[in-house]
Formats: structure tokens, sequence, C-alpha cells
């Protein structure tokens, strides 16, 4: 958990840090193809999808498992550098969320693929881009970079990752687009969850800490009443102004919401001090994270966490 001070650290201190790590490990073995096909994830959110996929032919590892890591701050040590570097195959978010991963992958100049969940958004509209960056004059300030909320997206980084695993190992490529089809009926459960909620609550007004479930707000169809001000500044690590907090504060005591989303991964005394305005104002807490919660994989996670949402907003 972090305060709202100076939980994450700047992109380019970590860029620093990169570089350093990488320099140390420059002159480890050349390739781990050597040794096999190996697949790094950067957190065990897209590992889990891409472990589905790659089911029993391949072990894959990720860089963040920690629940109270927080992948926008994360560095690199020289040893993740290694793994990374010498990765046949590098799953991670994209967007900017997991910095760390593209500041390895620019330094290193390797020839691994890549599945960049945030450049499947949307179709791929978004490749190459960050969030906040324009493109065809439009700005892409709303968009959201935590896409592993988004199940379309999900489905679309188990069918890249099926097909890149089917060049990188010919012989099974049939047994990776299977896993894939499979996932894609088990991600389908997930989607009627949200289908369910936005046929019975399409519009009703929710509130979030911080906008990590944006697009699972967006699935059910609900409304985000937050103030953009508070949510904003708490995703950026600082204390949002008097005016967002008696705004969002009001919009939980006056129950102008239905449900408060709440990320218990970056909780401090403000966002707990709203969790405590909502339950005193008989508002339901739908808990939520960024990383897989232990024992659980992504299916398991998303469907509880969908599952959490409609019976927070049945509960009214």
């Amino acid at each position: 958990m972090r305060s709202s001070s100076k939980f994450r650290t700047a992109t380019a201190l970590a860029a620093v840090s990169v570089a350093a790590a990488f320099a140390l490990t420059a002159c480890s073995s050349s390739s781990s193809k050597d040794e096999g096909i190996t697949v790094v994830a950067s957190t065990n959110v897209w590992g889990d999808v891409a472990q589905a996929v790659a089911g029993d032919k391949l072990t894959v590892t990720s860089i963040i498992n920690e629940p109270s890591a927080d992948p926008h701050s994360f560095e690199a040590t020289p040893a993740d550098a290694a793994k990374i570097t010498d990765a046949s195959l590098v799953v991670y978010n994209g967007g900017g969320y997991d910095q760390f991963i593209t500041d390895v992958l620019d330094a290193g100049k390797g020839e691994q693929k890549t599945v960049n969940a945030y450049n499947l958004l949307d179709g791929g509209i978004h490749a190459g881009e960050t969030a906040g960056e324009s493109h065809d004059g439009h700005t892409h300030g709303a968009v959201n970079e935590h896409v592993w909320f988004d199940i379309p997206t999900v489905d679309a980084v188990a069918h890249s990752v099926a097909d890149q695993l089917s060049a990188l190992d010919p012989d099974n490529a049939a047994t990776y687009e299977d896993n894939a089809k499979a996932y894609s009926q088990k991600l389908a459960g997930v989607t009627a969850i949200t289908d369910s909620i936005a046929a019975a609550h399409a519009g009703a007004p929710a509130a979030q800490t911080e906008p990590i479930a944006h697009y699972l707000l967006v699935a059910a169809e609900l409304k985000d009443a937050t103030p953009e001000e508070f949510t904003s500044a708490i995703e950026d690590g600082n204390d949002p102004s008097p005016a967002a907090i008696a705004a969002t504060r009001q919009l939980l005591s006056e129950k102008q919401a239905r449900a408060l989303v709440y990320n218990i991964q970056t909780q401090d005394k403000v966002t707990q001090d709203m969790r405590t305005t909502a339950e005193t104002a008989g508002v339901p807490v739908v808990e939520v994270t960024e990383t897989l919660p232990e024992g659980l994989d992504y299916i398991q996670w998303q469907t509880q966490t969908a599952e959490s949402l409609a019976n927070a907003l049945s509960a009214q």
C-alpha cells in the first residue's frame, strides 16, 4: 500500500535504473532460446493469461507477483532485465502502465516477440500510442491503460499470444490455438455477468477511488460519477483538492452513487475516508486490485469482481 505523496516514482528515474540494469546484464547468456522457448510477462495478470494459452507446453514467468507492488513505479533489477532481454516472448500491458518493460526492451534492442495489450485495445487503433497521445487530431487523454478489465482486449491478447507461440513453436501451434479458443469461451462467462448488469442497471451511477476498473464500468454500462479531479489525483499519487474531496464525499454520503469501486492496493487516508463515508451511508464497496489476488487465476478474479459489482447494485 502507498501513501498519496510519492509512491509512484518518476519515469526518468526508472529509465536510469533500467539502463544500469541492462548494462549489468548485457554480458549474460546471449539467448535463452538455447535452453528452449521462454515467455516473460510484466505482471501475474498477463502471465496468467499467457499461461492459459501456453498450457503445459511452456512455463510463463511473471516479473511482478506481489500484490503490494505497483507496476507504475516498479524498477527492474538486473535479474529482471536479464529475463526480459533473453525471453523469446514478452507479454505486457503497455500504455505506460508497466514502463519498466518498455525501458528494458528499448535498451536491449532484442529480437524477441512481444504482445502489448494496450496496443490491442479497440481492435488495435492505439498501437504505438501511450495514454494522452493524440491520434488524427484527437487526444486520447480519456483512454485508460488498465486494459485487463477490458475483456475484448484480454481475448485479443490470448489470441496474439497463441499466434506468437505458434510462430516460435510450430509443432504445437494447434495446441496454442485451441487453448486460446477455449479461453475465449471462459472470458464469455465474465461478459455474461457485465451484460446482465447492463440489462438491469444501465446508466446507474457508481464511484471509484481511482479509475482502475474503468472498462468494467463501461461494459456494465454504468456511469462513473466520481469527479475526475479526484480519481486523477489519487492515481497519480497526489492529494486531491479540498473541493474534489468534498464533492466525492458528498457523492457517497448522499448515496448519489450506487456502489464504490475501491482499489485496495493503493489505499491512503483520503481513500480510506471515502470508504468509511460510503459504508456509513450504506453504499456497497466493491474491492478491486491491479494484480491477481493470491490463489485466484484471471478468470476467477474477474468473475468474482463482476459478481461483486452485480451484488452491490442489486442490494439497493
